[in-house]
């Protein structure tokens, strides 16, 4: 495991929902470091905890025990405003449904991150062209989601994920409306980003040929991290990358 600097660190993280003998504990006492540039498939089987924990490492929910820490910064400490500053500056986020607004052009849809922070028209436009592009929808700008595939849907999203510069992208199951094709032409596209880009990837999957493309496969079972392996190749259109 590399002895770089965290970037994110779980320390004995532990979710319960519900009370008394309704309560449920998604996680137990889970232990997760993470360096900057890593790409992290992480597996397991439904009720494992894999997205619990996705979603406390996307400040979308909070542990009730343990230690989270981001850059240092002890995000279990932060309060709602703070989290959500940490989510529009630091992470991104690919989900399985797309989540596009669908009656709006690519280039809008891509451009909503950087409203929401308030930048300025031009340098909106600017950036949502230039994330389009770097995600093959260079031309693509006016269309509609509606007039797009599925495929393309997931590359506005990715663009749209992007497009601020995360640290972080959290990916959910971001094949798993596609076909086989265009789910290794959105794999490959990630694990560009994380080569060319170095964006960390911490990506959720059920599907091991999609979890190949990943450097580092963490195995939830019961709400713990039963296995953390990391490959010495990972796959990139059949070859290993360097």
């Amino acid at each position: 495991m590399s002895t770089a600097p965290a970037l994110i660190e779980l320390s004995g993280i532990a979710k319960t929902y519900g009370t008394g003998q309704a309560a449920f504990q998604a996680l137990r006492g889970v232990d997760l470091r993470i360096v900057s540039g890593e790409f992290i498939a992480v597996m397991g089987p439904s009720g494992s905890g894999k997205s619990t924990a996705m979603n406390i490492i996307g400040c979308l929910d909070t542990p009730s025990a343990g230690e989270y820490l981001f850059q240092g910064v002890h995000v279990e400490r932060l309060g709602r405003n703070q989290r959500a500053l940490l989510r529009r500056h630091c992470l991104g986020f690919v989900f399985q449904g797309f989540n596009l607004l669908a009656r709006t052009s690519a280039q809008e849809n891509v451009e909503l991150p950087l409203l929401y922070r308030g930048e300025e028209a031009a340098a909106r436009h600017a950036a949502a062209k230039a994330a389009l592009a770097r995600v093959g929808l260079d031309g693509w700008e006016a269309h509609t989601a509606a007039e797009l595939s599925g495929g393309q849907q997931q590359r506005v999203a990715i663009a749209r994920a992007i497009v601020t510069s995360p640290l972080v992208l959290l990916a959910d199951e971001p094949t798993g409306n596609l076909d086989s094709t265009r789910s290794h032409e959105i794999m490959e596209l990630l694990a560009a980003l994380n080569r060319e880009q170095g964006i960390t990837i911490i990506m959720v999957t059920h599907e091991p040929d999609m979890a190949a493309y990943a450097r580092r496969i963490v195995h939830f079972v019961d709400g713990a991290v039963a296995s953390d392996e990391v490959k010495d190749e990972a796959r990139e259109e059949g070859v290993a990358c360097s």
